[in-house]
C-alpha cells in the first residue's frame, strides 16, 4: 500500500473556501496575502469564473503573471480575468489593497506560480517590471496611471488567435485607462488595415523587437513607415521576404531605402538589424546605414548587393562597434576582395561572431580577409561554410584561426578537393576524396592544437534549414551530424 502525504492545512483551507463560492468572494478582502498565488491556481484550474473575477480585483501584487501559468488561458477564462479588470477599473475610488499595475501574458518566469508568495512579490516590484518602457511618455498622466497589459503580438493573414483578437478589441475600447504593451511584435501580413488596427492600440514605444515579413507592397510600406519612427525603444528589427514587384525601377529602390533609412535614423536604441531577401537594397544600402546609431549585430542574407554596398559596410559609423556580423548567400564571386578586407579591419577590435557563409568566396577573397581576420582578437565564433576554397586555402585559414585565443567554434567548408571534378555545389561529395581530406585535416588540427570546435560542412539547404557537419571528436575521429542552419543568434550564444 502506497503512502501519501496528507493535504496541507493551506490546501484544506482553500478547498473549504471554494466549496462556497459566495463565501469565498465575500472573504476576498480579508484573506492573507500568502494564500493568493495558490488560490488563484486552484480557481483558474477549476474555471470558477465569478471567484476569478473577485481574485483579480483583490490581487495584492503589482503584477499578475497570467502567461506563466502552466496552461495557457482559454478564451472564457481569459474573459473572466478581463471582466475582473473592468470591475476594478469601474471603481470610482481605488481600494486600499489595490496594487495591480500589470497583467502579463508573456512567458518569462515559468516557475513563479510554484515558487509562491516570496517570488511573486519580488518579481512584482515596480522597479523591475521588464516591459516598462525606458522612455516614458506618461509624464503628464494623473496619479492613477493606466493599467498595463503586456503580450507578444503576431499579426498574420487568415484566422487570428482568438485570445489576442479579443484582447485587442477589449483594449481598443479602454485606451484611456489601459495600455497594451508588446515587447515583441511580429507582422506576417500585408493587410494594412489589420496592421493599423493593432498599431493604433499598442503602445509603440513598448516594442523592443519587430519582425516584418512576407510580401509587402509599396503602399503598405508607405503607410507603415511613420509608425516605425515611433518605436523609440526598438532594439531589434528583422525585415524579410519583401515582394519582388517593389523594384521595377531604380527610383523605387531609392524611395524605399530613403524612406526606411529616414525613420530608422530616429531610433536611438536600435542595436540589431537583420535583413533577409530584401532586394530593394541593391546599390542603396548606404541610404539606410548612414543614419543609424552604432549597431551591435548586423545580418544580411540573400540580398542583392553592389560593391558600393559592401564598401559602405566598411565605412559606415554604425558598423564600427559591431560584435556580431553575418553575411549569407550574397554571391560575392564578382565583388572586390578589398571591400571584405576593409570591412574586417573596420570591425576587428569588437567582433565576437563572424559569419561569411555561402557567399561564393574564392581563394582570392579568403586571402584578402586573412590580415583583417588575424586582428579579430575577441572572436568567439567563425563560420565560413558554403564557399569555394581549396585545401591549401583551408590550411592557411585553420593555421590563422588556431592563433585566435578566444575562438571556441569554427564552421568551415569542405574544400574543393572533396568533390568530384567540376561538380562543386551539386552536393556531389566524393566519399573517397572526402576521407582523404578529413584524414589530412585531422593531422593538421592535431599539430595546430586549436581550442576551437572545428566543424566541416559537406552539405546544406537554406530552404529546409539543414546543414551536415563533420566534427572532430576528442578521440581524433570525425563524427557526422545533421543540424539546423546556425542563425546569428545561435552562433553568438
Amino acid at each position: 500500500m502506497s503512502l501519501r502525504n496528507p493535504p496541507s492545512f493551506q490546501h484544506l483551507a482553500m478547498q473549504s473556501l471554494l466549496s462556497n463560492p459566495s463565501w469565498a468572494i465575500s472573504a476576498m478582502e480579508t484573506l492573507p496575502v500568502l494564500i493568493f498565488p495558490s488560490l488563484f491556481m486552484e480557481v483558474y484550474a477549476r474555471a470558477h469564473t465569478e471567484v476569478l473575477k473577485a481574485l483579480v480585483q483583490a490581487w495584492p501584487f503589482h503584477c499578475l503573471p497570467l502567461g506563466d501559468l502552466e496552461e495557457s488561458p482559454d478564451l472564457e477564462t481569459f474573459k473572466a480575468v478581463l471582466d475582473g479588470l473592468d470591475l476594478l477599473l469601474a471603481k470610482k475610488e481605488r481600494p486600499s489593497r489595490w496594487k495591480l499595475q500589470v497583467l502579463s501574458l508573456r512567458k518569462e518566469h515559468p516557475n513563479i506560480w510554484t515558487w509562491g508568495y516570496p517570488s511573486m512579490a519580488r518579481i512584482s516590484s515596480p522597479d523591475i517590471l521588464t516591459d516598462k518602457p525606458t522612455e516614458s511618455h506618461c509624464s503628464g498622466m494623473t496619479k492613477e496611471q493606466p493599467l498595463m497589459i503586456t503580450m507578444d503580438l503576431t499579426i498574420k493573414d487568415g484566422t487570428q488567435d482568438a485570445l489576442q483578437a479579443h484582447l485587442l478589441h477589449w483594449a481598443r475600447e479602454r485606451r484611456e485607462r489601459v495600455q497594451l504593451c508588446s515587447r515583441k511584435l511580429q507582422i506576417w501580413s500585408d493587410s494594412i488595415s489589420e496592421i493599423q488596427k493593432a498599431l493604433h492600440v499598442v503602445r509603440l514605444d513598448s516594442i523592443q523587437e519587430l519582425v516584418v515579413s512576407e510580401f509587402w507592397n509599396r503602399e503598405t510600406m508607405k503607410i507603415f513607415a511613420p509608425y516605425l519612427s515611433q518605436m523609440k525603444n526598438l532594439h531589434l528589427l528583422k525585415l524579410s521576404k519583401m515582394r519582388a514587384d517593389f523594384y521595377t525601377a531604380s527610383q523605387k529602390n531609392s524611395w524605399y531605402s530613403w524612406k526606411i533609412g529616414a525613420h530608422l535614423g530616429q531610433l536611438q536604441h536600435l542595436r540589431e538589424l537583420h535583413v533577409h531577401e530584401v532586394l530593394f537594397l541593391y546599390g542603396k544600402l548606404p541610404a539606410i546605414l548612414r543614419s543609424l546609431r552604432p549597431l551591435k549585430a548586423l545580418s544580411l542574407s540573400a540580398c542583392a548587393l553592389q560593391d558600393d554596398d559592401l564598401r559602405c559596410l566598411s565605412q559606415a559609423p554604425c558598423t564600427r562597434q559591431l560584435q556580431h556580423l553575418q553575411l549569407t548567400s550574397l554571391f560575392m564571386d564578382n565583388s572586390s576582395p578589398e571591400s571584405l578586407r576593409d570591412l574586417l579591419e573596420h570591425v576587428a577590435s569588437t567582433l565576437e561572431t563572424l559569419a561569411l557563409e555561402d557567399c561564393a568566396f574564392t581563394d582570392a577573397h579568403l586571402s584578402a580577409i586573412l590580415p583583417g581576420l588575424s586582428q579579430c582578437s575577441q572572436l568567439l565564433v567563425f563560420s565560413v561554410y558554403g564557399n569555394h576554397i581549396s585545401m591549401a586555402a583551408l590550411y592557411n585559414l585553420l593555421s590563422l584561426t588556431a592563433r585566435l585565443g578566444h575562438l571556441s567554434r569554427g564552421l568551415y567548408p569542405a574544400p574543393l578537393e572533396s568533390y568530384r571534378p567540376q561538380e562543386w555545389g551539386l552536393g556531389n561529395i566524393d566519399p573517397e576524396r572526402l576521407a582523404l581530406v578529413l584524414a589530412s585535416l585531422g593531422q593538421v588540427l592535431r599539430d595546430l592544437g586549436p581550442t576551437q570546435r572545428v566543424q566541416i560542412c559537406t552539405d546544406f539547404c537554406h530552404h529546409q534549414n539543414k546543414c551536415q557537419f563533420y566534427s572532430l571528436g576528442p578521440d581524433g575521429s570525425w563524427v557526422l551530424t545533421e543540424e539546423g542552419l546556425p542563425s546569428l543568434s545561435a552562433l553568438s550564444v
